[in-house]
């Protein structure tokens, strides 16, 4: 039998999901070297707790533990195999029906978070004051970034169609890392996906140089510091002796 020819792969195809990933990763790497050898005092999430705190105690915890999940879920739907679920005897319906409910609720717990951090950024003077033209950025690419991912998931199982993103995402995602992309698989997947991996990238070129750093500060020192021994002041527990009178 004559071989049948390779699919041909257009430029843009090659630009999109080829150039612009390697792009973003090297400006990612470089850029997070370049800020903690050069900016160490700008590398802080700013916070503004001490203007308003109200709001930021509901929206803060609802939108880091939904990022959180989310983060989470695209590691194990985009990192591991498809064939590697199947051989544990994880059927894909239950696999699929895990994902959706637990990407849903953590994608609403997400964007409701968000929704109140920058209504409080919005609404009480002092914060609104405090937020940089960078931040205003970096909160259009994450919403942007969410709203894509969560509106394609929703609409494709609500419409009955959903596409499976481990035949052509994941695959995609890997190939890169593998310096073996395939950009043909990318070019398969729905219009939805490809714009929710655009804004992802563009996001990740975009980090080095917001106040998302923070991720990479975890206080992780804080687990082998010594005790800190705090002494009471109170004059009943100092002993029978007396105290000294003057300064």
């Amino acid at each position: 039998m004559t071989p049948q020819p390779a699919a041909t792969v257009s430029t843009l195809s090659i630009l999109l999901w080829v150039a612009v990933p390697y792009v973003s990763i090297a400006v990612f790497v470089v850029g997070h070297v370049w800020r903690y050898r050069y900016d160490k005092f700008g590398w802080t999430t700013r916070s503004s707790q001490l203007y308003e705190n109200r709001l930021l105690r509901l929206g803060s915890p609802l939108f880091h533990f939904g990022i959180l999940v989310v983060a989470l879920g695209h590691v194990g739907g985009l990192l591991i195999p498809k064939s590697w679920t199947e051989a544990a005897g994880i059927s894909e319906t239950a696999y699929h029906a895990t994902a959706v409910g637990l990407g849903v609720i953590a994608g609403v717990c997400t964007l409701a978070g968000a929704a109140i951090l920058v209504y409080r950024r919005r609404t009480v003077g002092p914060v609104f004051s405090a937020t940089t033209r960078n931040d205003k950025i970096m909160y259009v690419l994450l919403l942007g970034t969410i709203l894509l991912g969560l509106g394609t998931t929703v609409i494709g199982n609500l419409t009955g169609h959903p596409q499976d993103y481990r035949e052509t995402v994941s695959p995609w995602f890997r190939s890169i890392f593998v310096l073996d992309p395939r950009p043909d698989l990318m070019a398969a997947a729905s219009l939805g996906f490809r714009l929710h991996a655009l804004a992802a990238w563009a996001l990740f070129a975009f980090w080095p140089f917001s106040r998302l750093v923070h991720v990479f500060s975890m206080p992780l020192g804080y687990l082998t510091r010594p005790y800190i021994v705090y002494r009471s002041r109170d004059d009943s527990r100092l002993g029978n002796r007396a105290p000294r009178r003057g300064w």
